[in-house]
């Protein structure tokens, strides 16, 4: 199978996400309706959506959603998460034969809890934990692979345009108060179910499109923290740095936007001395953060989502607002397609990040 680097094509990608604040919970239909504005966006080589809310009932629980090569992978990987965790429910993601889904993955969810003498004897936090897991079993358990595990939320995704790959998952049974999705047009890879997007870590979810020439010293810095790069792919190793700088180090969203997205030196100098003094401080720390390259991100998670160009805008990003829900998307037809009649649209400069929050959160500080 060919993985990322093996093979170059170009690259468009298109994706969309938005958040209802006040978490009312809307229908899995309707992303996949707006995405099929986007179809020439990609070349059905991969698409996939990402959901919060979507599990009320199992809310309190870890919900692991994985992809197995064959029958050998699920067994092994069944018997290492019923060892370290409480493992609650287990079955088949419900799909539907889709005529252009052609040879999918097992594909099977978890909902568990780590178990607490674990927790205890390592002296570890649970997210810790989790993650720790999680890298373990995409490291060591040949033909298996966790795309998603978070709390209330999923990760669906595969081989194939977004409408198919919505119709495959059942997304119109979902519903969720966050929605984020993508269609993929490989940039160095002919697409396979694991590489499509959104890549997912504890109930981080990230949508790129670009490409991020920084990959190497990205990967070899978030690898000094115990992350696992397995995929060799941009998007994963933006969603292992978002986990470090957010839940590790504790920054807040407008100081992760500089470090991803950091100003031009040029620009700083032209700063007042205080911010100068902090934006120079920032760079030396967090350079090996920096993602170089043309790209646009849309990251979900159980508060809000982000969305966050390179500093120089060279991949498209609009947003818009109506009421208490914030549209972000490639393309403004697709916001269109699902909400005609905007309040507000507009055009983020790039590195400005939009944040949008669930209402009882509040402004980030």
């Amino acid at each position: 199978m060919l993985r990322e680097g093996e093979i170059r094509i170009p690259s468009a990608c298109g994706l969309i996400g938005y958040i209802n604040r006040k978490r009312k919970l809307i229908s899995g239909y309707h992303i996949v309706s707006a995405m099929t504005v986007m179809r020439e966006r990609g070349n059905g080589l991969g698409a996939g959506f990402a959901g919060y809310g979507i599990y009320p009932d199992r809310e309190d629980y870890y919900a692991f959603h994985l992809f197995y090569e064959d029958t050998k992978a699920k067994e092994e990987t069944s018997k290492f998460l019923y060892e370290y965790f409480d493992v609650v429910q287990e079955e088949k993601i419900p799909t539907r034969k889709v005529k252009t889904i052609k040879n999918p993955p097992i594909i099977w969810r978890y909902f568990l809890k780590p178990k607490e003498e674990y927790l205890a004897e390592e002296e570890i936090l649970e997210e810790d934990f989790v993650v720790e897991k999680v890298m373990e079993i995409n490291t060591k358990i040949d033909g298996a692979y966790v795309f998603s595990s978070g709390k209330n939320m999923g990760v669906f995704k595969g081989v194939g345009y977004p409408e198919d790959i919505g119709e495959f998952y059942r997304l119109e049974e979902y519903k969720g108060y966050i929605w984020t999705a993508h269609t993929r047009f490989p940039t160095n890879t002919p697409g396979w179910w694991g590489g499509a997007h959104p890549f997912s870590l504890l109930d981080w979810s990230v949508v790129h499109n670009g490409e991020i020439s920084s990959y190497g010293t990205n990967a070899r810095y978030v690898e000094m923290f115990g992350y696992k790069c397995t995929l060799r792919t941009d998007t994963e190793v933006i969603t292992y740095i978002i986990d470090l700088l957010i839940r590790k180090h504790k920054l807040p969203w407008d100081i992760v936007a500089k470090i991803l997205s950091a100003p031009f030196y040029s620009v700083i100098e032209r700063m007042d001395e205080e911010e100068k003094k902090k934006m120079k401080a920032m760079r030396a720390v967090y350079q090996s953060c920096l993602l170089n390259g043309p790209f646009a991100i849309i990251v979900g998670f159980s508060q809000g989502i982000v969305a966050l160009n390179d500093r120089i805008k060279l991949r498209p990003l609009v947003a818009a607002e109506k009421g208490e829900v914030l549209y972000v998307a490639s393309e403004e037809a697709a916001i269109r397609e699902i909400c005609s009649n905007p309040d507000k649209v507009w055009m983020p400069k790039g590195g400005e990040p939009v944040i949008g929050l669930l209402e009882e959160v509040g402004v980030l500080v």
